[in-house]
C-alpha cells in the first residue's frame, strides 16, 4: 500500500466551498424516490391498526378488491417471507397489533388516488388488549404483556448501525415478561466513592418520542429484472445494509438483489429498512415494479421516531472538584416490536466524557405499544447528556466551584480510559471547553439582565466503526472517478472529491463521485454514527495514492524518468522543476484505453476497517431569557465549539454544525410525539407537531476546533452526531441560571417550566 499523504498543499482541504449538488436541490432537479418514472408502475398504501395493541382477527378486502384499478391487497401471509428479524421480519403485522399505526396490509392499485381510495376501503376487524404505555409499570413482573403471541426481542441499541456500541455487559438472569434487555456496565467501588464524596445529587430525568423529522417521507420503489433479480431504489442510509435485510427477509441470494440508494431528503438516522421490506415484496409477489411513499401522516405513525427515556442518575463530588462515582439506569421504551432501542448506548454515555472514581450504569430495554423505536441524530446521546450535565451544574453549584474549571479537571484527556475500558488515541473535549470558557458571553454572564442567563454543557460521541472500502479510476478523459457505496445524506460528496482531488493531484472539477450501488461499488457500512468521513473517507484517500501511483509509473514509461522524479501539477505529470517537458494527465489516461496498449488501468483501490475510535466533542454556551408568568424560554444567542479534526470543507462543517444546535433546541423546548392514555398519537403531520421556525433559532456562533485523529483522512473526524448532544443540556442549565429552575423531563415547554417556577 503506497504511503497515504497526510499534509494537504493543493488547498483544496480546509478551504470552505459550495456542496455540488446544491444547485439542483434548490432548483427541485434532484430526483428522489417519488419523482423517479417507471413503466408499468404500481403504487402502494399501507393499511394501519387503529389499536394500540390487539388481536387481529380479521382483514376483509372485498371493498377494496371492487375499485377500479386496485389490483391486489396485500396481507402478511401473502409476502411470503423466510427470515429476518424483528422489523423486517414483520413488515405486517400477522396475529397481533402492537401499536396504534402499525401495518396490518398493503394495497396495491395502479394509480396513487386508487391505492389510498382503497386502503380506506378495507376493514380490520381488532380486538382490543391490555395496552402497555407505561415504563415503569412495563416492568414489573405481573404487567400486562405488550406482546401476547411471542416474547420481545433484544436489539444492539442501534449500536450496530452507529457504530457506537461496546464495554456493556450482559444481565443474565431471568428478565421480566416486557424488558427486551437489561445490559450493565461498572467498575469500581461506587457506594464507596459516593460516601467520600462532599456533595451527592441524584435526578430523574424523562425524554419524550421525538420524531426525525425529515422532509422526504419514507420511500422505496423496487422491481425485479428479467433475469429474476430483485432491484430496489431506496431513500435508505446504507444500500448494503438493505440487501441484507432483503435477503434474509426474502431467502434470496446477495446476487439476486440489487440496491441502489437514491438521493436522500433527509434521514438524521431514520432511514433504516422501514419501506423497503414492502414494496420488495409486493414486487416480487406481483411481478410489477411497485412504489411505497409515506405519507407525512403514514410516516409519523408507522416509522420508527426515536424513543422516550427514563433515567435516573446519581454522581458525588468532593470539595477539590474529583468526580469520586456515579450510578444509574436507564430506561428506554423499545415501542411494539421491542427489538430496537438506544438505552445501552445512553447508559455509556451518561456518564459523560469525564474520568470517575466508579461507575455503575444499567440500560433496561422495554417493550411497550408505542410505535417501533428507531434512532435519531447521536441515538441516546442528547437524553444522557442532558441527564449528566444538569447534575454536573448542580453538584458544581454546591460546592462552590466554577463549571467549565470543574468540567476541565475532570474530562477525559488522549490516553485517558472511557467507562468502556477502551483507550482514547485523540480527544478535543478539553479544547472545545478551553474555547467557550474565553468566550465574551460566558466572560460577562454575571451581567445579564434579570431572567436571563448563560449555561454551558458539553456533548460527545464515541465516534462510529464500520469497514468500508472505495475505488478511484482514471477515465480517459483524465477525470477521475470515486466509486464508493455511501449514501451522500450530509453533502459528504464534497469531502470525498476534496480526500480525492488533493491525494490524486488534480482540481477538485476533474472528480466525480459514484455512490450506494451495491452491483458496482465495493462493500461500506451504513451512513450514520459519525463515522462516513473517519471512514469511507480513509479508503478514498488510500484509493486515489493507489492510482496516483499507477499514473506515474505510465508516465515514468512514456517519459523515461523514475516515478520518484515526477510530479503532478495543473493537470499535467512532469520532471520535477521541469514545467516545459510535462504531459497531460488527460493524455496519459487516454494511453491505457487503446488497443494493445502496454499500459495497466490506472485505478486504485483502498479499504479499512478502522480499529481506533476519533471521539468527537462540542461545548455548548446558551444564552436564555425565561418569562417567569408563562414559564416560555427565549433562546437568545447560542455558541458551539467543536472538535472536527480537521475541517476539510468548513463552509459543510460549520453547517452542520449550525443544523445540529438547531435540531438540539427543537428537542429541548419544542419536539415531541405525544400519546392519549389508549396509545393514540395526538397528531400526525407538522402542522401539529412543533418544530423550530426561523424566529425560534438564534444566531449561532460557531467556533471550529482541530485536534487532528491520526486515522482520519487528513486527520479529520465525523462531524454529524456531537452538534446535536449537548444542547438540552445548555438550555436547561442556562434555564437554572436565569430564573433557578432546574428541568427534568423534555421538552422544557413554558407549562413545564413555569411549573417548575413555582416548586
Amino acid at each position: 500500500m503506497p504511503e497515504v499523504l497526510q499534509n494537504a498543499t493543493r488547498g483544496l482541504i480546509g478551504t470552505a466551498r459550495r456542496r455540488r449538488d446544491g444547485q439542483a436541490k434548490v432548483l427541485g432537479q434532484t430526483r428522489y424516490v417519488g419523482d423517479m418514472p417507471v413503466h408499468g408502475l404500481l403504487h402502494a398504501r399501507p393499511v394501519l391498526a387503529a389499536e394500540a395493541h390487539a388481536k387481529l382477527v380479521s382483514i376483509d378486502a372485498t371493498a377494496a378488491l371492487e375499485l377500479p384499478g386496485v389490483v391486489a391487497v396485500l396481507t402478511a401471509k401473502d409476502l411470503g417471507l423466510k427470515g429476518g428479524s424483528g422489523r423486517v421480519a414483520e413488515p405486517l403485522a400477522r396475529e397481533e397489533i402492537v401499536w396504534s399505526g402499525q401495518p396490518v396490509a398493503l394495497v396495491i392499485a395502479e394509480s396513487d388516488a386508487a391505492a389510498e381510495d382503497g386502503a380506506a376501503l378495507v376493514w380490520v376487524e381488532e380486538e382490543p388488549l391490555p395496552a402497555v404505555l407505561d415504563l415503569e409499570s412495563a416492568m414489573a413482573e405481573d404487567a400486562d404483556l405488550a406482546r401476547v403471541t411471542e416474547v420481545a426481542g433484544g436489539g444492539d441499541g442501534g449500536a450496530g448501525a452507529h457504530g457506537a456500541g461496546g464495554g456493556e455487559e450482559a444481565v443474565t438472569e431471568e428478565l421480566p415478561p416486557n424488558v427486551a434487555v437489561r445490559m450493565r456496565i461498572a467498575a469500581g467501588d461506587v457506594d464507596a466513592g459516593l460516601a467520600r464524596a462532599d456533595a451527592v445529587v441524584s435526578g430523574r430525568f424523562r425524554t419524550n418520542w421525538i420524531h426525525q423529522a425529515y422532509i422526504e417521507p419514507q420511500s422505496c420503489l423496487a422491481w425485479t429484472d428479467p433475469d429474476g433479480t430483485l432491484a430496489v431504489t431506496s431513500s435508505t442510509q446504507g444500500a448494503y445494509m438493505v440487501r441484507q435485510g432483503l435477503c434474509e427477509m426474502l431467502g434470496l441470494p446477495n446476487d439476486k438483489v440489487r440496491v441502489q440508494a437514491a438521493p436522500l431528503g433527509g434521514a438524521f438516522g431514520g432511514k433504516l429498512m422501514i419501506s423497503e421490506p414492502l414494496a420488495a415484496a409486493a414486487a416480487l409477489k406481483l411481478g410489477r415494479p411497485v412504489r411505497l411513499v409515506f405519507r407525512r401522516s403514514e410516516d409519523f405513525a408507522a416509522a420508527n421516531p426515536a424513543p422516550g427515556q427514563l433515567i435516573d442518575l446519581e454522581l458525588g463530588a468532593t470539595r477539590d472538584g474529583e468526580l469520586t462515582a456515579i450510578r444509574g439506569r436507564i430506561v428506554g421504551d423499545r415501542g411494539g416490536l421491542g427489538e430496537m432501542g438506544v438505552e445501552t448506548i445512553s447508559a455509556m454515555l451518561s456518564a459523560g466524557p469525564y474520568r470517575w472514581g466508579a461507575h455503575d450504569l444499567t440500560a433496561v430495554g422495554v417493550a411497550t405499544n408505542r410505535v417501533s423505536a428507531g434512532a435519531y441524530r447521536a441515538p441516546g446521546a442528547p437524553p444522557a447528556a442532558f441527564a449528566v450535565e444538569s447534575l454536573l451544574d448542580r453538584v458544581a453549584g454546591e460546592l462552590g466551584l466554577d463549571p467549565i474549571e470543574f468540567r476541565l479537571q475532570n474530562v477525559l484527556l488522549a490516553g485517558d480510559k472511557g467507562i468502556d475500558g477502551q483507550e482514547i488515541k485523540v480527544f478535543g473535549a478539553q479544547e472545545c471547553l478551553e474555547r467557550v470558557q474565553e468566550h465574551p458571553l460566558w466572560v460577562g454572564r454575571d451581567e445579564l439582565p434579570e431572567d436571563e442567563g448563560v449555561g454551558i454543557a458539553l456533548g460527545f460521541w464515541p465516534g462510529g466503526l464500520e469497514p468500508a472500502a472505495a475505488i478511484c479510476k482514471l477515465d480517459a478523459d483524465g477525470k477521475l472517478t470515486v466509486v464508493t457505496a455511501a449514501a451522500d445524506m450530509s453533502g459528504i460528496e464534497n469531502a470525498f472529491i476534496a480526500i480525492a482531488a488533493e491525494t490524486f493531484g488534480l482540481d477538485e472539477d476533474s472528480v466525480r463521485v459514484t455512490t450506494g450501488d451495491t452491483a458496482s461499488t465495493p462493500y461500506g457500512g451504513v451512513a450514520g454514527g459519525s463515522k462516513v468521513t473517519y471512514t469511507y473517507g480513509r479508503a478514498i484517500e488510500r484509493a486515489a495514492s493507489e492510482a496516483r501511483e499507477r499514473l506515474l509509473r505510465v508516465a515514468s514509461t512514456e517519459l523515461e524518468i523514475a516515478p520518484e522524479d515526477l510530479e503532478l501539477v495543473d493537470g499535467e505529470v512532469r520532471p520535477l522543476g521541469s514545467p516545459g517537458r510535462g504531459v497531460k494527465i488527460a493524455d496519459l489516461a487516454a494511453k491505457t484505453y487503446t488497443f494493445g496498449s502496454p499500459h495497466e488501468p490506472i485505478e486504485g483501490y483502498g479499504g479499512v476497517a478502522q480499529v481506533s475510535r476519533a471521539p468527537g466533542a462540542a461545548a455548548h454556551l446558551s444564552h436564555v431569557r425565561v418569562d417567569r408568568e408563562t414559564g416560555g424560554v427565549t433562546v437568545l444567542g447560542h455558541v458551539i465549539a467543536q472538535d472536527v479534526g480537521k475541517a476539510l470543507n468548513p463552509a459543510l462543517v460549520e453547517g452542520q454544525m449550525h443544523g445540529g444546535t438547531a435540531q438540539g433546541i427543537g428537542w429541548a423546548l419544542l419536539e415531541e410525539l405525544s400519546h392519549d392514555e389508549n396509545g393514540q398519537l395526538k397528531g400526525g403531520s407538522f402542522a401539529e407537531y412543533a418544530l423550530p421556525s426561523t424566529d425560534q433559532v438564534p444566531p449561532i456562533e460557531t467556533l471550529i476546533v482541530e485536534v487532528p485523529a491520526p486515522d482520519g483522512p487528513f486527520g479529520a473526524k465525523g462531524i454529524g452526531e456531537p452538534p446535536v448532544c449537548g444542547v438540552p443540556a445548555a438550555i436547561a442549565n442556562a434555564i437554572a441560571a436565569a430564573s433557578g429552575a432546574r428541568m427534568q423531563e423534555l421538552p422544557m415547554s413554558p407549562m413545564r417550566v413555569w411549573t417548575a417556577l413555582q416548586s
